[in-house]
């Protein structure tokens, strides 16, 4: 299943936290990991070089184990969705649909996954840790940088303006702004090194709405052309 299944065999990396970290972070695990199916309603923003080039919105679908639904309902109607085993991205404008098994898809929602699994951190990043740098959208919420598990992940220890900051970290880490007291996921952050960053922003979370399983199952339209591929491309993974 997409990112935590890449990431599970990766036994031996060290998760390692301050403790006020693993307090906000347990807090979060605790907000998620009871629930078999999550709702929420998303805004991606997506820049280039620090410009603000497209704002999307709709609503995100969650199943464990591993099944994902991001139904896109502005501007332009798209459907992100992955079944556990397959990951597909249909265009109705543009009457194509792309397949890629999921553990291969390189989409940047992949971290999302983790809501879909065991909601587990160290599942996902091999090291957490307080980003003060990193302004949150509110008082109440905390901003962590997950280096991501299986990446070079820096020096450790406290936040400071060299962690993050080559290609190859900048790559392979992600900022999850969450709230201290409820564990509520508010915000994540993808930066490439090529100039583009994308942001989910993430509200009126839903615990265990009436989710069949039928609704996180593809069934390619009728005269739609299905294209396959190795992996999602990022154009194609944020509807670009």
């Amino acid at each position: 299943m997409l990112f935590c299944v890449q990431l599970i065999s990766l036994l031996f990396a060290t998760f390692s936290a301050t403790p006020d970290v693993r307090a906000v972070v347990r807090q979060f695990e605790a907000r998620y990991r009871s629930a078999r199916t999550l709702k929420a309603a998303f805004l991606e923003r997506y820049f280039e070089n620090g410009r603000l080039v497209r704002v999307e919105a709709g609503t995100a679908y969650f199943l464990r184990p591993g099944r994902m639904r991001w139904e896109y309902e502005s501007p332009e109607k798209n459907l992100f969705l992955v079944d556990g085993k397959t990951a597909w991205f249909y265009v109705p404008a543009d009457h194509t649909v792309t397949r890629v098994p999921a553990k291969e898809s390189a989409d940047w929602r992949t971290p999302l996954s983790l809501l879909a699994g065991e909601a587990k951190v160290s599942r996902v990043c091999a090291e957490i840790q307080s980003a003060p740098t990193e302004k949150p959208e509110s008082p109440d919420n905390s901003v962590f940088r997950c280096f991501i598990r299986g990446a070079h992940s820096g020096t450790g220890g406290q936040d400071s303006p060299h962690i993050g900051q080559t290609n190859a970290e900048t790559a392979n880490t992600i900022l999850f702004e969450i709230v201290k007291n409820s564990g509520d996921l508010v915000r994540v952050v993808v930066r490439d090194p090529g100039g583009v960053t994308v942001e989910f922003h993430f509200g009126n979370w839903v615990t265990n709405p009436q989710l069949a399983d039928s609704f996180f199952q593809f069934r390619v339209p009728s005269s739609v052309a299905i294209v396959n591929g190795e992996s999602l491309s990022t154009d194609k993974g944020m509807n670009h």
